[in-house]
């Protein structure tokens, strides 16, 4: 779809965060499954809720603007839940550094959300969309809120991912760490 007014390009940018939203319904329990951590895994249940919260939030700015709530395939959301999957697949590495994983793939979705929401919001205020850009601030609010739980769990987990990879036999040494120096 061609924008070309930037309500058109909010509309696209709406449909797009449409389609993430949705594929991240899809998503999250999967993530949620695959986490080793209980913390971890109510984060990302309760995340899934929120995230039905934001879809119903962008069907309701859609129905104010009389426009259908449609998604746009988004493909960015797609490469980021891709990356997810593939540390859920992973079967050779740890629990707790399976779960640090998760989290970056996790943390990376909420920036690239971060972004589209902060981008729609701008747009909503210039075009005079006042409540839209009430509905979309919330979400933006929440996103953060994710990224920040997300933080917090990160701090206790990679470290215990470093731990667990500490006591495999696994963690390695940095190349320049293992260079040796000349004799002097």
């Amino acid at each position: 779809m061609k924008a070309n007014s930037l309500h058109e390009l909010f509309v696209k940018q709406l449909k797009d965060l449409y389609d993430a939203e949705h594929q991240l319904i899809k998503t999250l329990p999967k993530i949620a499954k695959a986490s080793s951590s209980e913390e971890l895994r109510n984060a990302f249940e309760e995340h899934l809720e929120k995230t039905q919260q934001h879809a119903q939030r962008l069907e309701e700015i859609f129905e104010a603007m009389g426009e259908t709530a449609k998604a746009q395939k988004c493909k960015g959301m797609e490469g980021l839940v891709k990356e997810g999957s593939e540390i859920i697949q992973e079967e050779d590495i740890g629990n707790k550094v399976k779960d640090a994983a998760l989290i970056a793939a996790a943390q990376r979705v909420e920036h690239y959300e971060i972004a589209g929401y902060g981008t729609v919001r701008t747009y909503a205020n210039l075009l005079g969309e006042s409540e839209a850009a009430n509905l979309l601030q919330q979400t933006l609010e929440e996103e953060k809120e994710a990224d920040q739980t997300l933080n917090q769990l990160a701090e206790q987990i990679n470290v215990e991912a470093r731990q667990a990879s500490a006591e495999e036999g696994t963690t390695r040494r940095s190349p320049a760490a293992t260079r040796r120096r000349p004799a002097a």
